[in-house]
């Protein structure tokens, strides 16, 4: 170890009568944990929640769409093969979107239809997997009118917002309906619920019901057409890239989209907000490193003659500031580590903790909080702290290393 280091590792440990230099360096380090601890807990969950989110989005919905400009599309099956035929396409099914109103005993509310396939839709997404939905009944294939009713899958929200279980025959009102004498009249038929599904995002549990896509294009008045195609890719990140190849195989009129652009908003404003998270935390840093500047100054103030004796010993300025340098960094490593460790305990801690209280439809999350570390972000904080801490040791460093040794011993 050079004299640098060993002179400075001796003015680290100060006398009694430096207690007061001592307390600086004290809050010095614990300020600069606290930051660096509360930096790793708050970019933690902030990133467990951002993935969760991912997560549960792309359970779902697709991770591309496929639609025709001008609406609805009748040869969908002839599409569907040959986007099952493009490279990264996992798997695709067609779909119906409409906007309806549902009416049981509790009430009516709004809700977005989709009228899917079950056999394929599960291969798409997720949620869908859990969704039941019987094969529309053929016309007087039974005596019974109760067996005629087409099934219908709620969100687990929706069913409670309209006050209905299994089993029980709710009215599906969509606006396609038909011309009369009278105006333009909807469309109203008989639904008999058949399960529900939960996704953990409030917003679609909330939102979404699915029946059979049979059933879907007769109240819908589509004949042989859907809406469109849901489309699962075998690497989500190259999603775009797959919708590209889609609209270069089948041309104009078709159009896709991928999941990033679905939900660009959502995704910029999340990453937004831990940008500006991190930037208003690391100001804890900084105010321990006012700390640490502070304590090095005095420090230099209370080692003047001991400076000049160096210097006059043939220390250069360059050696002295090394001193300086090495003692605000073991301040700000020391504060560094401490606070990552405390970062990551809070972490495990967090990730542990119940929240079952947690408004759904506020956090999305309803089971216990997302936590994700990961290392670049850790790698960063450490980083950022420990740069703050070293620009805090340069002007006491620089100052040290140009005091005139016999002006020190004069007036030290």
């Amino acid at each position: 170890m050079g004299f640098e280091l060993f002179i400075g590792s001796r003015y680290l440990r100060a006398k009694q009568k430096q207690a007061f230099i001592s307390l600086i360096t004290i809050l010095s380090i614990a300020g600069v944990a606290v930051g660096v601890m509360a930096l790793i807990v708050v970019i933690a969950v902030m990133a467990g929640f951002e993935a969760d989110l991912k997560s549960r989005i792309l359970g779902g919905q697709p991770q591309v769409i496929l639609k025709r400009h001008g609406g609805a599309f009748s040869d969908y099956r002839n599409v569907l093969t040959e986007v099952e035929q493009i490279d990264g396409v996992e798997a695709a099914t067609p779909f119906i979107l409409s906007q309806v109103m549902l009416r049981a005993r509790g009430g009516a509310t709004g809700a977005v239809l989709r009228g899917i396939e079950p056999k394929s839709a599960g291969r798409v997404m997720t949620t869908l997997q859990q969704v039941n939905l019987p094969d529309p009944a053929p016309a007087g294939a039974s005596q019974n009118p109760a067996d005629a009713i087409p099934g219908i899958v709620l969100g687990r929200e929706l069913a409670r917002n309209l006050g209905v279980i299994e089993d029980d025959v709710i009215y599906l009102i969509s606006p396609r309906g038909m011309l009369s004498p009278i105006g333009h009249v909807p469309a109203m038929k008989q639904f008999r619920v058949t399960g529900f599904f939960e996704s953990g995002m409030y917003d679609y549990d909330q939102t979404f019901a699915y029946i059979n896509i049979k059933d879907a294009q007769k109240l819908m008045r589509m004949d042989n057409s859907v809406s469109g195609l849901d489309i699962r890719v075998t690497n989500i990140y190259e999603a775009r890239t797959v919708a590209q190849k889609i609209t270069s195989k089948l041309k104009f009129p078709y159009w896709a989209m991928d999941w990033m652009q679905m939900n660009r908003n959502l995704f910029k404003a999340l990453k937004l907000e831990r940008r500006v998270m991190f930037i208003i935390l690391t100001l804890i840093i900084l105010v321990a490193a006012f700390n640490i500047a502070s304590s090095l100054i005095m420090m230099v103030m209370g080692k003047t003659r001991d400076i000049a004796i160096l210097k006059a010993m043939g220390a250069t300025e360059r050696s002295i500031r090394k001193i300086f340098v090495f003692n605000g960094m073991v301040i700000g490593a020391f504060g560094t580590a401490l606070g990552l460790v405390l970062g990551l305990i809070l972490c495990f801690l967090l990730k542990h903790i119940d929240v079952h209280e947690l408004a759904g439809d506020i956090y999305y999350f309803t089971t216990s909080l997302p936590v994700k570390l990961e290392f670049i972000n850790v790698a960063s904080i450490i980083a950022a702290a420990l740069l703050i801490c070293f620009l805090a040791t340069i002007y006491p460093a620089r100052q040290a290393s140009k005091l005139n040794p016999v002006d020190a011993i004069r007036y030290g």
